[in-house]
């Protein structure tokens, strides 16, 4: 990388941990760590949510589907866009009704309303757990990104260096300095691929007549994806708008119930078809880019095999002229951190409030350090795992699948249903997410080829049904508010 891209994203990495800095000065206590003083407006909420919804690994995701099946991989995120409207229609409202009358910081703490309190530390272990992972994804996302950049640089020394920086200014950030950088970091991530990473990738492949030429025509169809794919995605994906911990305490965050909707609905709507769309035809344009032997100048010569999610890094890599290749590089990490300080933030809520905060007395003065120390120590876990794992849309759906199996049929249950039952929720959240883990990792081929989540969240419906009808609570939490 020339210096000058090089000082580009320097300048850029060293802005945000500014800003992460001005606001630990500013955070008093964890209500400010966590949920940014419940004072924020629609605008800000709605880039923030897709911000971190979509991200950095959705970004490369998008890439590799793109590189792989060409534009119909922008359905993955129409489901999405219908999770959004869903949630902003059907839950928003419920958790409102929550909050005018306790004052809540994370998502298993809705758990606590409406069951007895054990069921809370067991999603508070499985959201904890999730979102781990999904931080692990971001950071490998990052990683890959910066390793098809700069010369030289390892795969593994990418991970730690993008890790490091990412962590640290989760860390000295809160949720109100992650809102108020998604708002710079989306703007820039979208103007960086409107303006300069399609347009540029788009003459240096040489226009559509290169494209039709070195693809096949199905690469330019919405319809060459099969109903059952775009049925796992959906399973996966629309569900975590019901569960997320990150679109739970953007709710808290928001100054009203209008605003969050008004939020939500404008998120769904960036989410598909604008930033599917960009994402897959920059992930196509990266196909036909290797089909030319554009990248053997890189070591990835068109005889070989090229990992689909390293097409779109190597795409602008090799395309972008000195200077714009910093702004792109800037703009994609952006991307990034606004989803992983998002994640870790969330897994940190869930180790500190749900789970250290019901067995450790943590004063008012001392829980901010705590957040922070909690916060460090789940990066370096983060950074760890994203070692092993190479695979960023598998780690992220692997993520979803985990938390979503699990938490989505006691919360529907809570907000929705008549009766209440604590061991019914407590036992569909260990099935659910059992069968979803174990399926995932026998690698069975399943009937009809449906994902695995399918098959947990079924299982955890099931054993809830049953347990709420030999088990039910005497007592219903939480009706008055949530129903």
């Amino acid at each position: 990388m020339h210096w000058i891209d090089l000082s580009i994203f320097l300048v850029y990495m060293l802005a945000m941990l500014g800003v992460g800095y001005y606001f630990m000065r500013k955070n008093e206590n964890e209500d400010d760590f966590y949920v940014g003083g419940r004072s924020i407006g629609s605008f800000h909420i709605g880039l923030s949510v897709v911000a971190t919804d979509v991200g950095g690994g959705f970004s490369i995701g998008l890439g590799g589907l793109g590189f792989v099946m060409g534009l119909s991989g922008s359905w993955m995120l129409f489901t999405g866009l219908i999770g959004a409207w869903l949630s902003g229609t059907l839950l928003i409202p419920k958790v409102m009704g929550l909050l005018k009358n306790q004052k809540l910081l994370t998502f298993p703490q809705i758990f606590h309303s409406f069951y007895a309190k054990e069921v809370a530390v067991v999603a508070g272990i499985i959201s904890g757990i999730g979102y781990l992972g999904f931080s692990s994804s971001q950071i490998l996302a990052g990683a890959k990104l910066a390793s098809a950049t700069f010369v030289d640089l390892e795969l593994t020394h990418a991970l730690i260096m993008m890790g490091v920086v990412a962590v640290v200014y989760t860390v000295m950030g809160g949720l109100k300095a992650v809102i108020y950088t998604d708002t710079v970091q989306w703007a820039l991530l979208m103007g960086g691929l409107i303006f300069v990473g399609i347009p540029v990738a788009y003459n240096a492949v040489g226009g559509y007549e290169a494209v039709t030429q070195h693809v096949g025509s199905e690469f330019l169809s919405l319809t060459n994806v099969s109903i059952i794919q775009v049925l796992n995605w959906g399973i996966t994906i629309i569900p975590i708008w019901f569960v997320g911990m990150t679109l739970y305490q953007r709710i808290y965050a928001s100054k009203g119930q209008k605003q969050a909707q008004r939020a939500w609905y404008f998120a769904g709507l960036l989410e598909w078809p604008l930033m599917a769309g960009m994402g897959v035809i920059l992930g196509l344009l990266s196909r036909v880019a290797f089909e030319q032997d554009m990248f053997s100048t890189l070591g990835f010569p068109a005889s070989g095999d090229l990992d689909s999610e390293m097409g779109l890094p190597l795409l602008l890599r090799h395309t972008l002229p000195v200077g714009l290749m910093g702004i792109m590089v800037a703009a994609y990490f952006s991307a990034i951190m606004s989803t992983a300080d998002s994640c870790l933030m969330a897994s940190s809520g869930n180790f500190v409030t749900d789970l250290a905060g019901r067995f450790f007395d943590i004063n008012y003065k001392t829980s901010l350090r705590v957040s922070q120390i909690a916060t460090l120590i789940l990066g370096v876990l983060a950074i760890l795992i994203a070692l092993k794992l190479q695979n960023v849309l598998e780690l992220m759906l692997l993520s979803y699948s985990f938390m979503v199996s699990g938490l989505l049929v006691p919360v529907i249950a809570a907000f929705f249903g008549k009766t209440r039952s604590s061991a019914g929720a407590v036992g569909a959240m260990i099935v659910g997410g059992s069968v979803t883990a174990g399926l995932n990792m026998a690698k069975w081929e399943l009937p009809y080829n449906l994902d695995p989540n399918f098959f947990g969240i079924a299982a955890a419906a099931l054993v809830f049904v049953v347990l709420a009808r030999l088990v039910p609570d005497k007592k219903l939490p939480g009706l008055s508010q949530g129903s």
